[in-house]
């Protein structure tokens, strides 16, 4: 299994970035793809999730209007493209992936690290003010 999370970088306040996580090595369309961040002295926090076995999407309240959540399938990669982005954004981004259980639509649920299985490496997102 892999997932290959990349994209970051530098921008400026008010700025966007799009994160790309190329999974490889599972069943893509049964899986769950979220998107994790941890800021320094922070603990880690779910940001965004989609579900590819339903489609459905979910997101932190500090991300919901500028972070999008995608998912082609043909490429097995998840996107995040991230707009109007803030200071408070700055983080190592980590996408994770896990085995979509059935019938279960809880946001928190889709959002905690413990529901996944598999995690990538980190790629760095510095916003600047």
């Amino acid at each position: 299994v892999q997932l290959q999370a990349s994209g970051g970088g530098l921008v400026q306040a008010g700025g966007f970035l799009r994160l790309s996580c190329a999974a490889s090595g599972f069943t893509f369309g049964v899986y769950h793809i979220g998107w994790f961040r941890q800021a320094p002295g922070r603990e880690r926090e779910g940001v965004a999730c989609f579900n590819n076995d339903d489609s459905r999407t979910y997101y932190a309240d500090s991300v919901k209007g500028r972070f999008t959540i995608s998912s082609d399938n043909a490429k097995k990669t998840v996107y995040l493209q991230m707009t109007s982005l803030k200071p408070e954004d700055t983080a190592v981004y980590y996408c994770a992936a896990g085995l979509s259980p059935p019938d279960v639509t809880s946001g928190h649920y889709y959002l905690m690290a413990r529901s996944y299985d598999y995690w990538g490496q980190g790629t760095l997102v510095t916003v600047s003010s």
